[in-house]
């Protein structure tokens, strides 16, 4: 009997297993993620801008290595280079885990771990997400990344709820060595997968070259389009961490667990947004990438001044869901479209698209909150997404007139 529509990749014996370690590893991540942004106010007195510094920092090899990371995973086994980036991932977890529980830590010490966590998970991120094709094959991707987004929120619904209890009561080092257990998973994992059940219909070439891919996104009209708009959408409106960490402090007053718990409740809408795009593959258009960034936009931007943490609350599901259906839509419509021997390269374009713009947007949202306030910070950020969105739309509209 076939498996539903939107269940159908897990037929895959190797995304079956890999799944639910993914999983794990994606709390690890969100916990992570959340202990940190904690531990940096807690090292400075609530300073917005050192918590923008921290997140460009650990996102600032997105913008100078994922390209890379694409070139090696269209040279190489995805699986081999898979072990090695988590492996490392892990060793820099567990370093910065050590360092708050023996109550060591230092500001610079969290700066230069995000750094190092920073750079393997730029590597990574190309190889894990084209090693998707080789998991399901061409006629299950869109599917498969639908799901792999829902594993991700999911992760985002469960692990900074978890971090916030961990850090209320034993502080951020056990979030940490959380996340640090998460990667050994992943390696076992990845040790058990089975190399002759991956679809692989172009060997690696150790000859590939990164102008290769450039050339051809180029001469893409449409994948310019699209990057171009989840340049801007993540840039500027995909600021979630600082928005909600600063709004949880500085604006409604909250602790730990409070803090954790609004970052579970955007899961909520962006794990919905997920499972719905999971039966929504015919409708990965740009037209609605579009029509979803804009939406998008204009909700950030009616966020900044709800008036009270209630209101605020409600308003981050339907901010998750609505990012997460738009980003889903942009990253299978360039998977799907590309060359599977460019791919992996091409995705690393992508992900310094959608990653690299945040060692950018992160200092300026920082340094805005501080001089205007993070509402007028908020409100400035929706404004341009929904701004760059209508001119691209523009475009868009433009050049399909003069293709016909």
């Amino acid at each position: 009997m076939a498996k539903s529509s939107t269940l159908r990749s897990f037929k895959h014996r190797n995304f079956r297993i890999l799944y639910p370690a993914n999983a794990l590893s994606n709390i690890g991540t969100w916990a992570q993620r959340v202990a940190q942004d904690w531990l940096v106010l807690e090292l400075t007195n609530n300073d917005a801008t050192s918590l923008g510094l921290v997140t460009a920092i650990q996102f600032l090899p997105s913008m100078l290595l994922s390209t890379y990371g694409g070139l090696l995973a269209d040279r190489f086994s995805k699986r081999k280079l898979l072990l090695l980036t988590n492996f490392g991932a892990g060793l820099a977890s567990l370093g910065l885990g050590l360092l708050v529980v023996t109550g060591s830590v230092a500001l610079w010490h969290v700066y230069a771990l995000a750094l190092l966590l920073g750079i393997f998970s730029a590597v990574d991120s190309p190889i894990r997400i084209s090693f998707t094709s080789e998991l399901v094959g061409k006629d299950d991707l869109a599917n498969a990344v639908s799901l792999n987004s829902a594993n991700f929120n999911m992760g985002r619904l469960i692990g900074p709820a978890l971090s916030g209890y961990l850090i209320y009561a034993f502080g951020t080092g056990p979030s940490f060595i959380l996340n640090t257990a998460t990667y050994v998973t992943m390696v076992v994992t990845l040790l058990v997968i089975r190399e002759q059940d991956l679809h692989i219909t172009t060997k690696p070439k150790r000859d590939s070259k990164l102008s290769e891919a450039f050339k051809y996104v180029r001469s893409r009209r449409d994948l310019v389009l699209v990057m171009t708009v989840v340049f801007f959408t993540t840039t500027f409106g995909l600021n979630f961490q600082i928005f909600i960490a600063l709004m949880s402090t500085k604006e409604f007053g909250l602790g730990p667990s409070e803090f954790g718990t609004l970052g579970t409740i955007l899961a909520v809408g962006s794990l919905s947004g997920a499972l719905v795009a999971a039966r929504l593959e015919k409708h990965r258009t740009i037209r609605n990438i579009l029509r979803g960034a804009i939406l998008f936009g204009v909700l950030v931007a009616a966020s900044a001044y709800l008036p009270n943490v209630y209101i605020y609350a409600a308003m981050l599901p339907l901010l998750g869901a609505t990012v997460l259906l738009t980003l889903i839509s942009a990253n299978t419509y360039v998977q799907s479209n590309t060359d599977s021997a460019l791919r992996g390269r091409v995705m690393g374009i992508y992900l310094m698209i959608f990653m690299g713009g945040t060692p950018l947007g992160s200092p300026l949202v920082g340094l805005l909150a501080s001089w205007l306030g993070i509402r007028a910070t908020i409100l400035i950020c929706g404004i341009i997404v929904v701004v760059a969105a209508l001119i691209i739309r523009q475009l868009y509209i433009k050049f399909r007139a003069a293709e016909k």
